[in-house]
């Protein structure tokens, strides 16, 4: 009997997946727990073991493909089979297995038993007039904070699920609501002239020119982390409004403090950079502007304000941005972090991010110090509610006041720093106090950092 694997759901918020490596061939037999397939996500590349035992009977994806969850992957002749074959057949497993064909999570499940969780297998149900829209919780959690009726989307799920492509699809205005056709009326005696179309405002994309006949042009797949990346860059800019403000930050106190304690951190395994001591000022200033730390619940009508402090590094890897997240960045020392910040940067460089790591935040920094960047405007992370962004600190002429009330030009190492936030959530002057106590922490450095080393 034949049994089929699906793209199990690999995570909250994960939709598809793109296939990097497939480590079975047709005909090939295999054990239960061999590794099948490395697909990547948008949040981590990960190696899917056979949740099964027999003989691969087909294969229907290659690498480079994009999969979505319950998609079809592989085929597999149970063991019975495989023996009948005249191969040899493995071990026989327990009556109270799952067949790979019974479900997309079969994977998932398992994992989540050996850890002494409840496994949770999503099912396609068909969509039933009355009954609630099937999607899973991070879909139905999307269509709310985007304001979306899941009634009024097309499925484009196996079974008439609705998938997290569809919502973003009718919240940028891509997507149509299914209306039922109006009931047929009696014929008239005399027919009457149909009316003209309705116009619409809808503006789809241009259609592009043929490139090629200007000069020689190459194509790469738009795939993987640069694909979830303009989604969630395109759901942002769709649906916040972005106000930016600038400043200014005086850390030429900060820089010595670094590097008195940096060979001190630099030994326990960790690199004190300008993100540590912003991670940590941010964490103070969000307990004092709570506002900032938030989500807006359109559907709800809600600010959901968040009281952990889970902050998201935006990481330049060769792969795209990623977005790892530092937990109860306010429980932890400049020590700590430095640590655990400098091990979470080196596993996103390499793909060896864990879903865990990449999900939960409730702000975000991006420095773009390192790469000689000064100011610029940042995209908020959806559905965050403000992003800080640092530049790179430079030696510059600042007027100081002296101790004889008169002034002085002295050189000052000076970084640029800006705050972008919703507009909704946050008015202006708040977004200005907020930088400023960023800023204010960064300038005097030792009362708040000296202790947490």
């Amino acid at each position: 009997m034949s049994k089929t694997f699906r793209l199990p759901d690999l995570g909250e918020g994960v939709g598809e997946a793109e296939i990097l490596a497939v480590h079975v061939t047709v005909g090939q037999s295999i054990r239960e727990g061999d590794l099948l397939l490395e697909v990547e996500t948008d949040k981590a590349a990960v190696e899917i073991p056979s949740p099964v035992s027999g003989t691969v009977d087909e294969i229907r994806v290659h690498k480079g493909d994009m999969a979505k969850v319950g998609d079809i992957l592989i085929s597999f002749a149970d063991s019975a089979t495989a023996g009948a074959a005249g191969q040899p057949a493995p071990a026989a497993e327990p009556a109270a297995e799952p067949a790979a064909g019974e479900g997309p999570a079969t994977v998932p499940d398992r994992q989540a038993a050996a850890a002494g969780r409840p496994a949770a297998t999503p099912s396609y149900p068909t969509a039933v007039p009355g009954a609630p829209v099937p999607a899973s919780p991070a879909t139905r959690r999307l269509a709310r904070e985007l304001g979306v009726d899941l009634r009024a989307l097309t499925a484009g799920g196996a079974g008439g699920v609705v998938t997290r492509d569809d919502v973003l699809a009718f919240a940028q205005g891509t997507g149509k609501p299914e209306v039922p056709p109006p009931a047929p009326e009696p014929s008239p005696a005399v027919s009457e002239p149909s009316p003209p179309p309705e116009a619409t405002t809808e503006i789809g994309p241009p259609v592009l020119p043929d490139f090629s006949q200007w000069g020689q042009v190459s194509r790469e797949p738009f795939h993987s982390i640069r694909r979830a990346t303009a989604a969630r860059m395109t759901a942002s800019w769709a649906q916040i409004p972005h106000v930016t403000c600038q400043d200014a930050v005086d850390i030429t106190r900060l820089e010595a403090f670094r590097q008195q304690h940096k060979g001190e951190i630099e030994r326990g395994g960790g690199r004190m950079t300008m993100t540590i001591f912003a991670m940590k000022a941010v964490a103070t200033a969000l307990k004092r502007f709570p506002r900032f730390n938030a989500s807006l619940d359109p559907a709800a009508q809600e600010i959901v304000i968040k009281h952990y402090y889970h902050i998201g590094i935006a990481v330049d890897t060769e792969h795209g941005l990623m977005v790892p997240v530092i937990r109860d960045v306010d429980r932890k020392s400049i020590k700590e972090l430095s640590v655990e910040l400098q091990g979470v940067l080196d596993r996103a460089r390499e793909r060896r991010t864990s879903r865990e790591e990449m999900v939960g935040g409730t702000f975000t920094i991006t420095n773009v110090g390192g790469l000689g960047g000064s100011y610029f405007t940042a995209i908020i992370n959806y559905p965050e509610v403000a992003i800080l962004g640092l530049g790179q600190g430079r030696m510059q002429p600042v007027v100081v006041t002296t101790g004889e009330g008169g002034h002085d030009i002295v050189p000052r190492l000076m970084m640029p720093i800006v705050l972008c936030f919703d507009h909704r959530v946050v008015d202006g002057a708040d977004a200005v106090r907020f930088l400023r106590q960023v800023i204010e922490l960064l300038e005097d450095p030792d009362e708040l950092f000296l202790t947490m080393i």
